[in-house]
């Protein structure tokens, strides 16, 4: 239990940090599990400890971590944390699509995310033209029979040059707004070039959640869609404009914000990102 002691204090220090001036940032971001995946793996009540010490009460899950969905709910409702966000797999959300919607309302979130498309090498219109029938499909059917939304996370894949702009575009374009939305993540879009902020003044409310990453300084990225896990660095230290993310996001009306840290620590880098955004003035 010490660690979490430890980013207890943090955490707490973060409302003194940001004492004189007006907050960039006054809110709370929410967490992604991914974050913490390792500790969850050995002990779901001990991490959503560590969660709620970090005063995260939104929680986005891409993993039931071997609970049921029921399970995972009464641990989060006894801790004061809830879901808003159920991440599951390409193909479980196309041929599982009741079981998955059962489990995101059993977990109370709002709604069901998807990271990544089916790809053979590199992302293809033909790829694309497959996702944005199937994402219109299930995505109206978790509309009009379980209430739920459906989000896109990208990955950097999507953004190979297509016509005059990119295959993200073109999945943009040609997916319903009413069944599908987007969650953006910020270092995933900037890795293959592209700029978050000018994403978010171009799409506005397509975009229903984001993730806060930033990316390691001297990075070159590409379409791979892959990094090295400490490429993931504190939020402000690399090279992504955090402040310019967080205006463009408020003004497209984005609902929730996920601290995700791919790193191998955790601990220390989401304690310090808060500190960061915390301390981001007007």
């Amino acid at each position: 239990m010490k660690y979490i002691f430890i980013i207890f204090f943090l955490s707490s220090s973060v409302s003194l940090f940001a004492q004189s001036g007006e907050q960039l940032f006054p809110q709370q971001p929410g967490v992604v599990s991914y974050t913490y995946r390792d500790y969850f793996a050995k002990d779901v009540p001990t991490t959503l400890d560590l969660v709620k010490a970090n005063n995260f009460t939104d929680i986005e899950f891409s993993n039931l971590f071997g609970k049921t969905a029921a399970e995972l709910r009464k641990l989060m409702d006894e801790r004061g944390i809830k879901c808003s966000s159920f991440g599951v797999s390409y193909d479980d959300f196309v041929n599982k699509t009741a079981e998955v919607a059962q489990n995101a309302k059993t977990l109370g979130a709002q709604y069901v995310r998807v990271a990544g498309i089916p790809h053979k090498a590199a992302f293809t219109l033909e790829e694309a033209q497959k996702a944005v029938a199937d994402f219109n499909r299930v995505g109206k059917i978790l509309k009009d029979q379980y209430g739920l939304g459906f989000i896109y996370h990208e990955h950097g894949f999507e953004f190979q040059p297509y016509q005059d702009g990119t295959l993200y575009d073109y999945i943009m374009k040609q997916t319903d707004p009413k069944y599908v939305s987007f969650e953006l993540d910020i270092l995933w879009a900037f890795f293959p070039g592209q700029d978050p902020t000018a994403l978010l003044n171009k799409y506005g409310n397509r975009y229903k959640a984001l993730h806060l990453k930033d990316l390691k300084k001297g990075v070159k990225g590409d379409f791979s869609g892959g990094t090295a896990k400490d490429n993931d660095v504190v939020l402000g230290t690399g090279q992504i404009d955090i402040p310019a993310v967080l205006i463009a996001a408020k003004k497209a009306g984005v609902e929730h914000y996920y601290i995700e840290d791919e790193s191998s620590n955790p601990i220390t880098q989401v304690a310090q990102s808060l500190l960061y955004l915390k301390g981001l003035k007007q």
